[in-house]
This record gives structure tokens, C-alpha cells and sequence, in this order.
């Protein structure tokens, strides 16, 4: 029976769509600007909307072939729940409808935005940061009614089992849902950010270095592509990756709740699954009140603009403290509130420092982005190899904070008795607390894009000196705030990670007995399966660094980490030769562009980082499907959970450098740009410009889709687990 406070999370999920709608209408009744400024909007949005078609039949394609695999296992073999495939294709859908939202709402903001802009730096900053707020409600809220459908439609149809079975068996089946939302996440990060670079690097090294014009100029053939890839890689792919982030660590969270108690008393196992998800919609709903409060004065600099967001996001931050602190009294955990409360003030604090830690390394307020600035006095080597020490540098801070924050959360929740399983919880607990404030997050992040767009449609439109460097000020908050969002993103996916690693060893008991195996024989005596705990199974399966299973499996889950960005960098490589060919091409071919005499064809720019990214995503994504399979066919569970490891440690510090590095470069680019070291079309200028276009498939293809890799090889792990078991 599904308890009356249920009810709360659809009705916050609910809540939190209209209110995105509203910011949406709101949006829409802003002024678009003048002629020309909706002119370059709707070539920007026929551009997005046209690759986002595009993509979209790719993902159906291969969510179909999954579709039917998923069908196989669950009505052939049995090794998997027949609900599945279908919760599979929503789940999907879910991810992919909140990037489509998104993005439509970050093409039509971009011109107004712009326009508000030309009356106050703050109505600028509201349009562009209330238009990112519709992505993230959307991502939450959309989750949340996900989560909401399918557990009443499971608790309806499963109703054969006793009630504490029954909970098992619908979070873990649930959890194998979370596949749907990290492929398509994947998709959208991966081929957005090919596609956004390919057309960034080759705007920059021909239009800036080689012809020597302005960014976003409207003569430079690749700005309008440019300007695409800004709302498919930053909105509709940080949207599909943080709302597999958020549906993950939910999921996680649940199935550990059913299996902390798994034999005792029902309404508490109830309250254990329920937990996560009243915390994740009351964070949802906070977030709005978050919102209302960024506002910021005329003239501010970039340090007062990152406090104005950053106020939002703490205040949402309190408010969530004090309301999760509430759930869990009225949950009334027997001796455990103040653990679980402290996992959630723990996972907080996390994300915190980490975005802080984003902030610092990336902002030009800051030391270390001035330093990489001044290296361009030297030339782009010196640059590069600043930028490169300021990432690995960057990555000590979130790994020391997650290392600390799983530590505490599991020790304190663990208790006197050692309890593994309930420490676990307490991870995955951490995990959701930091993905609490996920609806005002991700409404900074969207903003950057829009920001950027906004710049870009100034500049193109000739709105003159005064609104270019509002939409500059607003641009490189927004470059900060991505690399913000990326950061934040990077540290749940860690979080989360560990709590499927831990779902994972939980699964194994139930496909254990999917298979018939009733009895394991372990140090000599003869256990049922049913009653195996966790130290059993890893026992039983010899997870440990002594077993060459394990071993070669982290060995292979590192390399993978390092063999997916070399073909995601590779493949931006590639396009961005193709788009800087063709840039020449245009400004040699046809005559008068410099003159403003002729139109360069956009079109053209766009359908090559189209057909480059459809051509180059599939390969880094066959990688993060297959490698769990073919490790647990050939090593078994022990492989699995050593490739899951691996690439986990490899692939988290991995993506804090890259996307450290490349927030670096990109705003000591704009750093000069205000002003220091001779400004726009100095030598130094120069040579940030290289290094800001090195950085690009860094902080915007490779590093931003690893934590997806890590999430997705998880998520495959969890539902070919039957598999793995077989084989094992």
C-alpha cells in the first residue's frame, strides 16, 4: 500500500513544471529586439531544431535495438523484470524532452536577453538566468514524475509479493530504468559537444586569428553554427546529463532503502525508499524560491555577479537543510535522524566546496585564470602548458571533498553494528542532498549558454559598444558558471556512481535466484542465497585486490576513461578541420563578405558539425555500452566491479582537469578581451585564442561526458547483471 506522504512528490513535481512554465511565459513577453536580432534568433533555433531532428532519429534507432534486447532478457531468458524495456524508452524520453525544453526556451531567450540588456546589466542578468530556470524545473520535475508514474504502476501490478519483497524487487527494477536517461545523456553530450566545437574552433581560428574580426561577427561563416552548438552541448546536453544525475542518484538511494531492511518492519523500509525522493522534491520546490532572489546592480563587476548567483543557490541551499531536517523528524527514523540529516548537510557541503573550487580555478576574478592570462604574453605554448597546471592543480580540491564526504557519510551512518549496507544508504543519501538544489544549479548553468548566445546576437545585430559589454560581463559569468555546473555535475556523478556500485552488489542476490541458484557453498557450509549479506557475496565472488579479476578490471576501466576522450577529442579534431576548411573556402569563394557586401552561407557551417557529430558519436558510445558486458561475460562479477572502480577513479579526476583547464583558457581569453595585456587583436589575444580552442573539446566534449561514461557502464552493469551472474 503506498502511504498518503507519497502523494507530496508528484504534487511538488507538478508544482515545479507549472512554475517553469510561468518563467517561460514570462520570457516570452520580454521584447525580442529589433528585426535583425530576431532574424539571427531563428537562424540559430531552425539550426538547433534541425540537429536536435536529426539526432533524435540516431537515439531511436539505437533505443530501439536496446528495446528489443531489454525484451530478450526480460521474456526469453528471464533475467531481467518485463516492465524494463518499456520504463526504459520513458526514462528516455523524460531525458530528452527536458534538453528539447531547454533548448527551446534558450533560442527564444538569447534575443531578448540581448535586448534587456541594452536597458540594464540586471534585466539582462534576469531574462538570461529566469530562461535557464524553465531547463532547470524542467529536469527535476520531470524526473519526479517519472519516478512518481512508474511506482505506483509497479506497487499496482507486483502486488503478489509480500511487502518487503516487493519493495526490493520495484527499486531494483526501477533502478535498471536510469539506462534510458545515461544513453541518452550520452547521445546528447557527446555528439552536442562535437558539434558546438567543431564549429567554435573553426570561428575562432580563422575569423579571430587568421582574419583578424571580432567574435560572433556576423561575417564569419561558422558564428551562426557557433552559436547552435552553444544551446545543443550546454542546454539540451548538460540538461539530459543532470537529469541522469538527478534520476540516478534518486534510484540508488531507493533500491539501498529497500535493502537496509530488507526483513524488518515494512513502514520503515517504506520511509527508507521514500526519503530520497521527498528531499529531491522539496529541493525542487525551494529552488524556485532561489530563483527570485538573483538579482544583481548596473555596472557590477564579474566577482559581484558570481555573489548574486551564488546567493540563490545558498539560500535554496538553507531552506533544503531545514526542510530535509523536518522529512526525516516526521519520517521518525528510529536513532537515525541526525545521521541521515548529516548525510545530506554533508552532500551539500560537497557540492559546495566543489563549485567553489570550479569558480576559483576558472574565474578571472581569480589568481589562477589571471595567470594562465599572462602567459599569453609569451605565446600560445606557454598558455597551453599554464592552463594544463591550473587543471591538474584544480583537481585536488573536489577529489579530497568527495574522498571526506563518502567517509563521513558512511561511518555515520553505519552505526555500532558495522552495518555496511546502511552506510552505504548514507552515501546515497549524501549523494541526493547534493543534487537537492538541482532546479536553481542548473538554472546557472543554462544561463551561460544564453548569456553566450546573447553576446553573440548583440554583436551580429550592432547594438552598439555599451550593450556588447554588458552581454560580455554576462558571457564570462557564464563561462564560469558552466564550468561551475560542470564541476557539480562531475562531483554527483561521483557520488551517485558509488551508490549504483553498491545497488549493483545488491542486485546480485536477486539474479542469483533469478538463475535457480538457492545455495552457495561458503567456507564449507551450505548458505541459501536469500539470506547471503554483502560481506557473503564479496566473499562468495572474492572482490578483493588480491583476485587478478579484479585487477585487470581496474586497469581496463582506467584506460577506457582515457581511450573515450581521446576519441571524443579526436572527433572534434576532425569536424573542426572540416569547418575551418570550409570557412576558407567561403571567404576566398565568395566575394564581398569582409565588405559586408554578401551573406555567408550558414547553413552550410551547421550541416557539417551536424553530419560530424552523427557520424562520431556512435563509437565513444558503443564503448560505454559494451565494455560491462564483454568484462562481465569473460571476468565475471569481480571484473565488473573492478572496471566500475576504475573507471570511476580515473574517469572523475580526469574530467575536473579537463573541465578546469578548458574554463581556464577560455576565460583568460576573455580576460585579455576586458582589457589586460593590449586587449582584442593584440599578440597575447592571440595566443589565447589558440588556447582557448584546445580547451574547447576539454571542458565541452570529453570531460563533461565521462561522468556520463561512469554513470552508463554502471547503469548497463546493473541490468545485464543476470549475465555477469551467469558467467560467473
Amino acid at each position: 500500500m503506498i502511504p498518503g506522504y507519497f502523494w507530496l512528490i508528484p504534487l511538488a513535481a507538478v508544482f515545479v513544471l507549472y512554475m517553469a512554465a510561468q518563467f517561460f511565459g514570462m520570457m516570452k513577453r520580454e521584447p525580442a529586439g529589433t528585426e535583425r536580432m530576431v532574424e539571427i534568433a531563428t537562424y540559430v533555433r531552425n539550426g538547433a531544431l534541425a540537429y536536435l531532428k536529426q539526432q533524435y532519429k540516431v537515439v531511436a534507432l539505437v533505443f530501439g535495438i536496446v528495446a528489443i534486447f531489454l525484451a530478450l532478457l526480460a521474456y526469453r531468458f528471464n533475467l531481467q523484470n518485463g516492465w524494463v524495456p518499456f520504463a526504459f524508452i520513458t526514462a528516455g524520453l523524460g531525458s530528452g524532452l527536458a534538453g528539447f525544453i531547454g533548448m527551446q526556451t534558450a533560442t527564444q531567450a538569447s534575443s531578448r536577453a540581448a535586448f534587456a540588456a541594452s536597458q540594464s546589466l540586471n534585466h539582462g542578468l534576469r531574462v538570461a538566468f529566469r530562461s535557464g530556470a524553465v531547463m532547470g524545473l524542467s529536469v527535476v520535475g520531470l524526473a519526479l514524475l517519472d519516478y512518481s508514474f512508474w511506482f505506483v504502476v509497479l506497487n499496482h501490478f507486483e502486488d503478489a509479493w509480500p511487502l518487503n519483497d516487493r519493495m526490493i524487487l520495484i527499486t531494483e527494477t526501477m533502478l535498471t530504468f536510469a539506462m534510458g536517461t545515461s544513453l541518452q545523456a550520452l547521445f546528447a553530450r557527446v555528439g552536442g559537444g562535437i558539434f558546438t566545437k567543431a564549429a567554435d574552433v573553426g570561428a575562432d581560428l580563422v575569423g579571430k586569428v587568421e582574419e583578424g574580426i571580432p567574435e560572433d561577427d556576423p561575417r564569419n561563416p561558422a558564428t551562426i553554427a557557433d552559436n547552435v552548438g552553444d544551446n545543443i552541448g550546454d542546454v539540451a546536453g548538460m540538461g539530459a546529463d543532470l537529469y541522469e544525475s538527478y534520476y540516478g542518484a534518486i534510484l540508488a538511494a531507493a533500491a539501498l532503502g529497500a535493502a537496509v531492511f530488507p526483513r524488518g518492519d515494512a513502514d520503515l523500509q517504506m520511509k527508507a525508499i521514500l526519503a530520497p525522493l521527498l528531499i529531491g522534491a522539496a529541493g525542487a520546490v525551494l529552488s524556485v524560491l532561489g530563483i527570485f532572489v538573483v538579482k544583481t546592480k548596473e555596472n557590477a563587476s564579474s566577482l559581484e555577479l558570481l555573489r548574486s548567483l551564488g546567493l540563490g543557490i545558498k539560500f535554496s541551499g538553507i531552506c533544503i537543510l531545514l526542510a530535509s531536517l523536518l522529512i526525516f523528524y516526521l519520517l521518525d527514523f528510529p536513532d537515525m535522524l541526525w545521521q541521515l540529516w548529516g548525510a545530506v548537510v554533508i552532500g551539500l557541503v560537497a557540492g559546495e566546496v566543489i563549485g567553489k573550487s570550479s569558480e576559483y580555478y576558472t574565474s578571472q576574478a581569480y589568481a589562477q585564470t589571471r595567470h594562465v592570462a599572462e602567459q599569453a604574453k609569451t605565446g600560445p605554448a606557454t598558455v597551453i602548458i599554464g592552463g594544463i597546471g591550473v587543471g591538474m592543480l584544480s583537481t585536488a580540491i573536489p577529489v579530497l571533498a568527495v574522498v571526506i564526504g563518502t567517509l563521513l557519510a558512511f561511518f555515520l551512518n553505519q552505526g555500532r553494528e558495522n552495518n555496511i549496507i546502511m552506510g552505504l544508504y548514507g552515501i546515497s543519501i549524501a549523494a541526493v542532498g547534493m543534487l537537492s538544489t538541482l532546479g536553481i544549479t542548473m538554472a546557472t548553468d543554462a544561463y551561460g549558454p544564453i548569456a553566450d548566445n546573447a553576446g553573440g546576437n548583440a554583436e551580429m545585430s550592432g547594438l552598439g559598444e555599451e550593450v556588447r559589454k554588458r552581454t560580455d560581463a554576462l558571457d564570462a559569468l557564464g563561462n564560469t558558471t558552466a564550468a561551475t555546473g560542470k564541476g557539480f555535475a562531475i562531483g554527483s556523478a561521483a557520488l551517485t556512481t558509488l551508490a549504483l556500485l553498491a545497488s549493483y552488489m545488491s542486485a546480485i542476490k536477486g539474479s542469483m535466484l533469478n538463475i535457480g541458484k538457492q545455495s552457495v557453498m561458503l567456507d564449507g557450509n551450505n548458505i541459501l542465497v536469500s539470506t547471503l549479506t554483502l560481506n557473503d557475496i564479496i566473499n562468495y565472488f572474492q572482490i578483493h585486490l588480491l583476485n587478478p579479476k579484479v585487477l585487470v578490471g581496474l586497469f581496463i576501466g582506467s584506460m577506457l576513461s582515457f581511450v573515450f576522450c581521446g576519441l571524443s577529442i579526436n572527433a572534434v579534431g576532425r569536424a573542426a578541420s572540416s569547418m575551418v576548411e570550409e570557412v576558407r573556402r567561403q571567404f576566398r569563394e565568395i566575394p564581398g563578405i569582409m565588405e559586408n557586401k554578401a551573406i555567408p552561407d550558414y547553413a552550410q557551417c551547421v550541416k557539417i558539425s551536424t553530419s560530424s557529430a552523427q557520424r562520431e558519436m556512435l563509437i565513444p558510445s558503443l564503448i560505454a555500452i559494451l565494455s560491462p558486458i564483454l568484462v562481465g561475460i569473460i571476468l565475471g562479477v569481480s571484473g565488473v566491479v573492478g572496471l566500475l572502480s576504475g573507471a570511476l577513479s580515473s574517469g572523475f579526476v580526469l574530467a575536473i582537469f579537463m573541465a578546469n583547464s578548458g574554463g581556464a583558457w577560455d576565460n583568460a581569453k576573455k580576460y585579455i578581451e576586458e582589457g589586460a595585456m593590449g586587449g582584442k587583436g593584440s599578440s597575447a589575444h592571440k595566443a589565447a585564442v589558440i588556447g582557448d580552442t584546445v580547451g574547447d573539446p576539454f571542458k565541452d566534449t570529453a570531460g563533461p561526458s565521462l561522468n556520463i561514461l561512469i554513470k552508463l557502464m554502471a547503469m548497463v552493469s546493473v541490468v545485464v547483471v543476470g549475465i555477469t551472474v551467469s558467467c560467473s
